[in-house]
C-alpha cells in the first residue's frame, strides 16, 4: 500500500509538471495576440530610444502586432527602470535597460525600489556604445602612453563627464586607478554641455561615444586616443584601444539590452529572444545601428544577465575605491 501510495504521488508530480510544459507552450504559440509595450527610460532622440525604435518597427513585423515605443524618463534613467520591473510578467511589456540603471544605481542609491537581478527575466543585449578618450587638439599627446606620461608631469589637469558616478565619471576613475596618474573631475550634465568644454580647454580630456565626438574630429579639433572596448570599433578601426596601448584590460563601456519583468514565461523569452537576435543580424538594422555609433550584439538571456551582474561587481568595487558611499 506504501509503495502503491508513493508510485501515485510520483505519476502526481509528473502530470503537474507536463500540465505546467503544456500550459507554457500554449501561451507561447498564442503570444503575442495584443501590442507589446516597450518602455524606453529616457526622452525621445537619445541612443536607447533610437535604438528601440529601430528594432520595435522590426519586431513589430516578427511578432504580428504593434510595438508601441514609451518614453518614461527621469531620475537618470531610475522611474521607467523601475516601471518595467514592476509590470505584469506576460511578456507584453519589455524594458530597454541599460547600464547606469542596471550596473551602476544599486551602488549608488540606497533605496532603489528595484533589483537589477531579481526583478528581470533578461532576453538579450542590444548594442554596446563604445567610450572614446578624447583630448582638445592643443594637448601635446598622440596618444595612451604620451597621455599617462604627460599627465605624471602636469598633475591637477581637469577633465569632464556627465556627472558624478555616471559612466562617463566611472570610466575615468577607472583609468586613473589603472595607471597610476589623476586629474581633476569638471561634472557637467549632459555631453552638449561637456563637448564645448573640451574644444575651449576648459576641460583637457572627455570620454565620450562617438556620435557626439565625430564632427569635431572630422574638423580636427578633438583628437581620438583610443576607444575603451575591448575590441576597436568597426565604424572607427584606426583608434587603437585603450588596451592595446598599454593599459591592458581597461574596458567601459555602455550596455543597451532588452528585459521582461521577473516570472515571464520562459518561453515567451525564448521566443523574444529569437526575435530580437533575428533583427540584430539584419544587415539594414546593423548599418543603421553602426551609423549611430553603435555596435549590435545579441546574446542569450543568460550571458545578459551575467553581463548586468559582472559589471555591477565592477562598478561596485571601484566606487568603494573611491570612497564614494550610496545616497
Amino acid at each position: 500500500m506504501h509503495q502503491r501510495l508513493k508510485l501515485r504521488s510520483a505519476f502526481a508530480c509528473i502530470f503537474v509538471a507536463w500540465l505546467s510544459l503544456a500550459a507554457g507552450k500554449g501561451i507561447a504559440q498564442e503570444y503575442p495576440s495584443r501590442p507589446i509595450r516597450l518602455i524606453v527610460p529616457y526622452g525621445p532622440a537619445g541612443g536607447p530610444d533610437l535604438m528601440a525604435r529601430i528594432v520595435g518597427r522590426k519586431l513589430s513585423d516578427l511578432a504580428g502586432q504593434p510595438v508601441v515605443i514609451e518614453n518614461r524618463p527621469g531620475a537618470s534613467g531610475l522611474i521607467g527602470t523601475a516601471l518595467g520591473a514592476k509590470a505584469a510578467n506576460d511578456g507584453y511589456t519589455i524594458l530597454v535597460g541599460d547600464t547606469g540603471p542596471l550596473s551602476i544605481a544599486p551602488s549608488v542609491q540606497k533605496s532603489l525600489s528595484y533589483n537589477p537581478i531579481n526583478d528581470f527575466s533578461p532576453i538579450s543585449l542590444g548594442t554596446t556604445a563604445p567610450l572614446f578618450l578624447a583630448v582638445n587638439k592643443s594637448l601635446p599627446v598622440g596618444d595612451i602612453k604620451e597621455l599617462v606620461a604627460y599627465l605624471k608631469t602636469h598633475p591637477g589637469l581637469p577633465y569632464g563627464s556627465t556627472g558624478n558616478l555616471s559612466v562617463h565619471h566611472l570610466g575615468m576613475e577607472l583609468f586613473f586607478s589603472m595607471t597610476g596618474v589623476q586629474m581633476n573631475h569638471i561634472p557637467y550634465k549632459t555631453l552638449t554641455q561637456s563637448v564645448p568644454a573640451l574644444l575651449t580647454s576648459e576641460v583637457a580630456l572627455l570620454i565620450a561615444a562617438y556620435p557626439t565626438l565625430r564632427p569635431h574630429v572630422t574638423a580636427g579639433t578633438i583628437r581620438l586616443l583610443a576607444v575603451a572596448t575591448r575590441a576597436r570599433a568597426p565604424f572607427a578601426p584606426t583608434v587603437p584601444t585603450v588596451a592595446e596601448s598599454g593599459v591592458p584590460g581597461y574596458e567601459i563601456k555602455i550596455d543597451v539590452g532588452f528585459l521582461a519583468p521577473a516570472g515571464t514565461p520562459r518561453e515567451i523569452v525564448n521566443k523574444l529572444n529569437g526575435w530580437i537576435r533575428r533583427i540584430l543580424a539584419m544587415p539594414d538594422v546593423i548599418q543603421q545601428l553602426t551609423d549611430m555609433g553603435l555596435i549590435p550584439v545579441s546574446t542569450t538571456p543568460e550571458e545578459y544577465a551575467e553581463t548586468i551582474r559582472a559589471d555591477g561587481e565592477k562598478f561596485r568595487t571601484l566606487i568603494r575605491a573611491i570612497g564614494v558611499k550610496a545616497e
